[in-house]
C-alpha cells in the first residue's frame, strides 16, 4: 500500500518511490485507455498534444460556425470547488470497474491505493496529528489526474442529452450551445434544464458546483448584440447575469467576438514586464536579456495567440507596438542590427501577424499528424 505524508494541505510531499510506481502505473493505464478510446474526446486536460489553448480553439470554433450562420450562441463556465478533494473513492472505484473495464488485482490496487492514506501539516517542527482523508486523489501525485478524468467522464454525456456541447479541461467545464435569433429564449430554457442535470449529476457524484464563480456569456455580432437576453439564468439553486466579457483558461472572450478584451490584457502584460527589465537592462549582458525578453515576453505575446486569428488591423497594430518597443528599448546599434530579416528569423521574433499564422501552422501540422486534438 502506498502512503504519503503531506507538510502542507496545498503542497503534499510524495517519496521518490511512490513517484515512480506510480508513473509505471500511469503510463499503463494511459496506454490502456488509448487503445481502447476509452478517454473522452472532448477533455483535453492532462493529455499530450493537448492544451489550454487547444480546448478553447474548440469552443471558439463551435461559437464563430453558429454566429457566422446567423445563429445567437451561448457560453456557459462551470468552475468546481476543491474538485480534487471531493472525489469519492467508492464512486471511483465503482466506474473505473463499470465504464473503464478495470477488475480483479488492477482494481484491488487502485483500491489500496486510494484507501487507508494518511497525512499531517508540519510548519517548522510542529506537527499536526496523523489523519485518514476519506476522499479526494492526492494533489501532486502522478496518478491524480488520470484519475479524475476517469471519474468525471460521464460528465460529458450528461450536457450532450441536452444537445448541447461540452468541453473539458481537468475540472474547468464549458458549455455551448446556439438558435436563431427568435428562439434565444427557448435556448436559455434548455440551458437551465442542462445545467440542472450537471448539478444533480455533480451532487450524486460528491463534486461541488461553484455558481458564484460560474460565468455565462452570450455572443453574436455586433448588429446582433441587442437581440442578446439580458436577464440571470438559472444555475442550481443559484442565478448567474450574463457578461460582456469571461475568461475561458486565461483567455478573454467577448460577446462580439472581437477578442478586444484578450488583446488589451495580452498588451497590458506585455508592457508592465518590459517596464519591469527596463530597469536591469544596462545591468546584464545583451543575451541575457534576450533571453529574458523571450522568456518573459514573448511567451506572452505567443499565449492563445491562435484564438486572434481574424482580429482587426487596429487590434493587430496594438500587439505589434510590444515588438516595437523592444526594438526601440535596444541601441542604435543593435536596432540596426535586430531589423535584418536574418536575424528576426534566426530569433524565431516574427511581427505579431506572421506569429499568429505560425501558431495557426504549427497547430495544423500536429493535427495532421495525430499529436493534437
Amino acid at each position: 500500500m502506498l502512503r504519503s505524508f503531506g507538510h502542507t494541505a496545498r503542497f503534499p510531499i510524495f517519496s521518490v518511490v511512490s513517484k515512480l510506481l506510480e508513473r509505471i502505473v500511469s503510463r499503463q493505464l494511459v496506454n490502456y485507455l488509448q487503445t481502447f478510446d476509452l478517454l473522452p474526446s472532448l477533455q483535453s486536460g492532462f493529455r499530450s498534444g493537448h492544451s489550454t489553448e487547444t480546448a478553447v480553439l474548440r469552443v471558439l470554433s463551435d461559437i464563430l460556425e453558429a454566429v457566422d450562420s446567423g445563429d445567437v450562441a451561448a457560453l456557459v463556465l462551470l468552475d468546481l470547488s476543491a474538485a480534487f478533494d471531493t472525489v469519492d473513492y467508492d464512486v471511483l472505484l465503482r466506474q473505473m470497474h463499470l465504464s473503464f473495464g478495470q477488475d480483479g488485482p488492477a482494481l484491488s490496487s487502485f483500491r489500496s491505493y486510494l484507501h487507508g492514506r494518511s497525512q499531517y501539516v508540519r510548519r517548522s517542527m510542529q506537527k499536526s496529528s496523523v489523519m485518514h482523508p476519506p476522499c479526494g486523489v492526492p494533489q501532486g501525485s502522478v496518478l491524480g489526474p488520470i484519475l479524475f478524468i476517469m471519474y468525471t467522464a460521464d460528465l460529458v454525456l450528461a450536457v450532450e442529452q441536452h444537445d448541447f456541447c461540452p468541453h473539458l479541461y481537468a475540472d474547468d467545464t464549458q458549455v455551448d450551445g446556439f438558435s436563431r435569433p427568435q428562439a434565444t429564449c427557448d435556448l436559455q430554457q434548455r440551458l437551465s434544464e442542462c445545467i440542472d442535470d450537471v448539478y444533480s449529476w455533480m451532487q450524486s457524484n460528491r463534486l461541488q458546483l461553484n455558481a458564484s464563480k460560474s460565468e455565462l456569456l452570450w455572443c453574436a455580432t455586433t448588429r446582433r448584440q441587442c437581440q442578446l437576453p439580458r436577464s440571470a439564468s438559472r444555475i442550481g439553486t443559484d442565478t448567474i447575469t450574463p457578461s460582456a466579457t469571461v475568461r475561458d483558461l486565461g483567455i478573454c472572450i467577448d460577446a462580439d467576438l472581437s477578442m478586444k478584451s484578450q488583446v488589451q490584457r495580452t498588451v497590458a502584460s506585455c508592457f508592465a514586464v518590459l517596464r519591469q527589465l527596463r530597469s536591469i537592462r544596462q545591468s546584464v549582458p545583451q543575451l541575457v536579456y534576450q533571453t529574458l525578453i523571450v522568456s518573459l515576453v514573448l511567451t506572452r505575446l505567443d499565449y492563445g495567440n491562435a484564438t486572434l486569428a481574424g482580429i482587426s488591423a487596429a487590434l493587430l497594430n496594438r500587439l505589434q507596438s510590444v515588438l516595437r518597443t523592444l526594438r526601440l528599448g535596444q541601441s542604435l546599434a543593435y536596432v540596426a542590427r535586430i531589423i535584418s530579416q536574418s536575424l528576426m528569423a534566426s530569433l524565431h521574433w516574427l511581427r505579431a501577424p506572421e506569429r499568429i499564422t505560425f501558431k495557426l501552422a504549427v497547430i495544423v501540422y500536429r493535427a495532421l499528424h495525430c499529436t493534437a486534438p
